[in-house]
């Protein structure tokens, strides 16, 4: 217990580095799965742009699994968190075998829906004759291996909460290395075009996945698996469901968004928008990727600080988290207004899609120095178990307000609305989140003054009794 009982007494600064900077390089590695994959597949002579087009098609999919992948991952890692700060080692460790009996279930079941239906979805999600064939070539490989990519991704999250970020970060970076050797050999060596990108990915996330359960199944993580956790227990799975419950809706809400977006994009600029789309939210992955490492890095120790009352610790831990990130958004900010060919142009040099994703990107990441409050403050309520309000935070930004604004702005600017969308969302849904979040924070100093008053009074009661022992 001697690991994690030092997230309630360690400088919240020197944990916050020591768990955040491998997250983050986790982070940027996951994300470097699905960007290396667009700039490979975007660079294939003679069908680049039409080939990153029907990748575009395939993001919803590939953002439903992630959702389950959270589902299990982040509502686990939550809880252990949770369990431990209460002292209750036995049940966390239960934790993380109902983990891996729930990504295999789901994986299953997400597998041959997908196969079965793989070209209504595909329709259904923005696919044209043209594009249909290279969505189709992707995903069959990567609902084939929608297995190992849940168990890869939320038993990846849970060895973070077991008190071994780095173990965590460096499972990822051999699995990325993987991915980017295997889609330089397969697309390009092999001349396999999409379909090799594909493969890279699955065979990749299956050395992700390996290596996590050999992290638990040699015995040397602080949590000890066994056979018994694996029978699931309906009591943790609603845990875990409760909390996972908000990144789960949030990631169905982008699913949902993407395929609005896509038929948005055909109807006011074409397939090539579709594409543009794909690129610009490549960039903005990059950019996004580190706050969703902090996130990570900031949450076993707001959970488990909050489990074992120690307000003061679980407000410097968020106010530390959604400063770095704002710094380093407003950092990508800059860059992407000032030179967005340079980083296009990395992922296709076709000058019609060119034009479209510069165009995009700079009114689409208009809001991006100040989504930091949002996707952190998200983050932080769900951490602190309050999953309803992390739940509504969440689809704020990706629903309620998006949706909408998708639908009405491109009747009255066209193309030019689809993009003006998300930094409108942004804005309000920032603005929403800062006022829960000051109200919450504030109610700590009011928690903190209770404790030191129950100390003070528990000092005296003591001081008390000892007079009162002295004198007889």
């Amino acid at each position: 217990m001697g690991t994690q009982q030092t997230l309630g007494t360690e400088s919240v600064y020197k944990l916050l580095i020591k768990y955040s900077i491998p997250a983050i390089i986790g982070m940027m590695v996951n994300a470097l799965y699905n960007v290396v994959d667009r700039m490979f597949i975007g660079n294939i002579p003679g069908v680049g742009p039409l080939a990153i087009t029907g990748l575009g098609v395939t993001m919803p999919i590939v953002t439903i699994i992630l959702a389950f992948g959270m589902l299990i991952g982040i509502g686990t890692t939550t809880n252990i968190s949770i369990k431990l700060g209460q002292g209750k080692k036995e049940e966390a460790e239960k934790l993380i075998g109902n983990a891996m009996t729930l990504a295999i279930l789901i994986g299953v079941i997400i597998t041959i829906i997908g196969l079965l239906y793989v070209d209504k979805i595909l329709i259904l999600f923005g696919a044209s004759e043209k594009t249909l064939v290279y969505a189709k070539s992707y995903i069959t490989i990567i609902f084939l291996g929608t297995v190992v990519n849940l168990l890869s991704f939320s038993l990846n999250h849970s060895i973070r909460a077991d008190g071994s970020p780095k173990i965590s970060a460096g499972i990822m970076i051999v699995g990325c290395l993987t991915n980017i050797i295997l889609d330089a050999t397969f697309i390009f060596g092999f001349n396999m075009e999409i379909k090799g990108a594909a493969l890279a990915t699955v065979i990749s996330q299956t050395v992700t996945a390996i290596l996590t359960m050999a992290y638990y199944l040699s015995g040397k993580s602080n949590l000890k698996f066994s056979k018994s956790s694996l029978k699931l227990d309906k009591r943790l799975i609603i845990g875990v469901f409760a909390i996972g419950i908000s990144p789960f809706s949030m990631q169905i809400a982008a699913s949902l968004v993407q395929v609005i977006s896509n038929h948005a994009l055909k109807t006011y600029g074409g397939d090539l928008a579709i594409g543009a789309m794909a690129t610009i939210s490549s960039i903005s992955m990059l950019f996004l990727m580190p706050i969703f490492g902090i996130n990570q890095g900031a949450q076993p120790i707001i959970g488990f600080n909050y489990g074992a009352e120690k307000y003061e610790r679980v407000k410097k831990a968020y106010l530390s988290s959604v400063a770095v990130a704002t710094v380093i958004l407003t950092i990508g900010s800059l860059v992407v207004q000032t030179y967005p060919e340079i980083m296009i142009r990395m992922f296709n040099k076709d000058k019609e899609l060119m034009r479209i994703s510069v165009e995009g990107i700079k009114i689409y990441l208009l809001m991006m120095p100040i989504i930091g409050i949002s996707v952190t403050g998200s983050n932080f309520i769900q951490s602190i178990g309050k999953a309803k309000i992390a739940m509504i935070l969440s689809l704020l930004r990706q629903v309620i307000l998006l949706i909408p604004a998708i639908l009405i702005l491109p009747r009255f600017l066209g193309l030019k609305g689809v993009w003006l969308a998300q930094p409108i969302a942004d804005f309000i849904a920032t603005l929403i989140t800062f006022i829960i979040l000051f109200k919450e924070i504030k109610s700590y100093n009011n928690k903190v003054e209770g404790n030191i008053e129950t100390n003070h009074l528990k000092g005296k009661c003591i001081e008390g009794e000892f007079a009162i022992e002295k004198n007889k």
